[in-house]
């Protein structure tokens, strides 16, 4: 019976015992067991979705499981609890962690370098300004849309509790609901969530893409001494992914297809203008670039002065990324 990973919204303890249930040993010549976390369900944490719906993790002898924790730090403090060996989320909890000692926590491939969320509106809220003394849903603190409202603001001189303050909502997909619903006025929203707004009349304030501000917004994050345990795993894991992110980037029928399923988005224009806004900003090769993890960096330094004396690549480890250029992988898969 082909096996599908139903994305698991639970609570935290049900999160932990999911995750306990299924680390229990295999049989001699099964696939192996991994249990993934991902921090937001948008397109650029689509790959492992995209992966169980070609086939890939079967042809990759993986037996993955995808678990979703709607919090960078909540999926860094999983990982570091040894209840995951892989995550795919935003850069920052993992380099807080980091920067605070955890130095096992280490980046293996990248999906997104820059920040691509956008912030949104209705009525006559039309322009920065406009959103002095108004309350921004974001997914939470310290995610990537708290980041980048912070970021996109503050190029129009406007200041965090000075000029606008924040509700956090749990999600994007639960801003975008409490923008629908009045809740609030605006909201900070990612692909494909910004493409419904805008099909139920609300309008950019400000279109995050043109910006390209660097930022490890979505990456892949293992441990240290998980590769060094089980080296052939996370490479056939990584494989599953070079080969997911290749037809995210050339076969749009699929991903859309897939994007359907999971983010239960059946519209195609809404799919197409998600698609056409984000993947842009998606490395084809997984490639991490040191700027972003540089400018995430930059965001811990003022909370943590100890990030200043981190340099980016002491937190990369891109061994399965480079050992796929060498052995002509990447090409190989590119060609078909």
């Amino acid at each position: 019976m082909k096996r599908i990973f139903p994305e698991l919204a639970l609570s935290a303890w049900a999160v932990f015992a999911a995750l306990a249930a299924c680390f229990a040993g295999a049989p001699a010549g099964a696939a192996e067991k991994m249990i993934g976390i991902h921090s937001a369900r948008v397109m650029s944490q689509s790959m492992p979705w995209i992966a169980q719906e070609a086939g890939l993790f079967k042809k990759h002898n993986v037996d993955f499981q995808l678990v979703y924790i709607a919090s960078s730090n909540m999926v860094t403090a999983a990982m570091l609890g040894g209840d995951a060996e892989m995550s795919l989320t935003g850069g920052v909890g993992n380099v807080r962690a980091y920067v605070q000692g955890a130095t096992d926590l280490v980046f293996v491939g990248g999906v997104k370098n820059v920040m691509t969320q956008s912030i949104l509106a209705g009525g006559n809220l039309k322009k920065p300004e406009d959103l002095k003394g108004k309350q921004i849903g974001v997914s939470r603190i310290g995610s990537n849309t708290h980041y980048f409202t912070i970021q996109a603001l503050r190029r129009a001189g406007m200041e965090p509790n000075r000029d606008f303050s924040f509700l956090q909502t749990g999600g994007d997909p639960e801003s975008l609901a409490a923008l629908l619903n009045k809740k609030i006025d605006v909201a900070t929203l990612t692909a494909p969530s910004d493409a419904v707004a805008l099909a139920k009349g609300y309008h950019y304030v400000i279109y995050g893409p043109d910006l390209r501000i660097p930022y490890a917004a979505t990456a892949f994050v293992t441990k240290r001494s998980i590769m060094g345990k089980r080296p052939q795993v996370v490479g056939q894991f990584m494989r599953a992914m070079a080969e997911a992110a290749k037809i995210l980037h050339t076969d749009r029928e699929f991903t859309y297809k897939v994007l359907g399923k999971y983010l239960r988005v059946t519209d195609r224009s809404i799919l197409e203008a998600a698609y056409n806004g984000e993947i842009k900003a998606l490395e084809p090769r997984l490639v991490i670039k040191a700027e972003a993890l540089q400018a995430t960096l930059e965001e811990v330094a003022p909370v943590d002065p100890r990030a200043k004396s981190v340099k980016p690549q002491d937190l990369v480890d891109m061994r399965y990324v480079e050992e796929m250029e060498k052995s002509g992988f990447f090409d190989q898969i590119w060609k078909r």
